[in-house]
């Protein structure tokens, strides 16, 4: 069943053997922080997130042709551990600032610009969530609040509300699963209180192109 549209989330599981999930966290380097945007500077991650295999995953729940626009890898473990507030995922990665009406405030993250898009950018686009290790409550799985993605943009009023109406689930994975999410979800998660690892391949697609003046910072 496809939940996507009316909860903002979906479950997809047994994207990745367990062999391929081992494979690709023996290639990532060990964080010293919550997450790396320099990703897809390993080969093998590089051309999974460009893969045929998830473009068609995505391609169904994008107005045109998919495109891989920003890839994050987090690993919560006991070394590097951290919680996230409730919040909606509002900024874009973009190659190089340039002021177009309708976009901003402005900010860098790992020397990358990053801008709050028009929220019909957020809606068009979607995030694949590929889980390496097993998640759930113990070892910060992602909590979300299902169907807030159609609220549009929240501020701190309007979230702390939602908390009180809508109840949370929690995303729990097996090792090779992967959820699809609209980045309006709000969505948080707590610490880990395991010793476990907690990797994630963070994922985002989109289907349009940004006015001119304006780059992925992928393309």
């Amino acid at each position: 069943m496809d939940t996507l549209p009316d909860q903002g989330i979906r479950h997809l599981p047994n994207v990745l053997s367990p062999q391929e999930c081992w494979d690709y966290s023996a290639a990532l380097t060990p964080l010293a922080k919550a997450g790396d945007r320099q990703l897809l500077s390993i080969p093998a991650i590089a051309r999974l997130a460009r893969s045929e295999r998830l473009l068609n995953i995505v391609a169904q729940h994008l107005l045109g042709k998919p495109r891989l626009v920003r890839a994050i890898y987090f690993d919560k473990n006991p070394a590097v551990n951290w919680l996230v507030p409730w919040h909606q995922d509002l900024t874009i990665a973009v190659k190089e600032k340039h002021e177009v009406p309708g976009y901003g405030p402005w900010s860098v993250k790992e020397s990358i610009p990053h801008v709050q898009p028009p929220i019909e950018v957020l809606e068009s686009m979607v995030t694949l969530r590929i889980h390496l290790d097993d998640t759930d409550e113990t070892n910060g799985a992602l909590r979300v609040l299902p169907g807030t993605h159609r609220w549009g943009r929240l501020d701190s009023a309007e979230i702390a509300a939602a908390r009180k109406d809508v109840t949370e689930f929690l995303c729990k994975a097996t090792q090779g699963d992967a959820y699809l999410m609209r980045p309006l979800l709000l969505h948080a998660s707590s610490r880990s209180t395991s010793d476990r690892h907690r990797r994630v391949l963070h994922f985002e697609y989109a289907g349009r192109e940004l006015p001119e003046g304006l780059a992925w910072q992928l393309e």
